[in-house]
């Protein structure tokens, strides 16, 4: 090995939950305009999706407080069984879910398996 070289040691986990996290918060962040009309539906449903895809990757990290909180958000946000919340209210939880997601996808780490 060069002298001048050095090798970077590599992480032993990954953060599989950061990239739909970063996702989930570009689009509600995107779509608060959104709240309260009819195209909303669409944010709730990828939001709820993402959601439950961040919840798999917390449970597999065993990160119960971060899979809580995107529970959470998966019932909050769902488009099936709807929560009443006033608009204005909405437009502020918009931005808490965002910061949510990337607080979880940050906190989330699932060991790596590469051997």
């Amino acid at each position: 090995m060069p002298s001048g070289s050095r090798r970077q040691a590599e992480p032993d986990f990954t953060r599989p939950a950061l990239a739909p996290g970063l996702l989930a918060a570009v689009g509600l962040l995107a779509c608060i305009a959104l709240v309260g009309s009819s195209g909303f539906v669409f944010v709730r449903v990828g939001v709820t999706f993402l959601a439950l895809v961040v919840i798999v990757f917390a449970i597999r990290a065993r990160a119960w407080v971060a899979a809580a909180v995107t529970l959470a958000i998966a019932v909050c946000w769902n488009p099936v069984v709807t929560v009443p919340i006033p608009g204005q209210l909405w437009a502020a939880l918009q931005i808490v879910a965002a910061a949510a997601f990337v607080a979880v996808g940050i906190v989330v780490k699932v060991p790596d398996d590469r051997t």
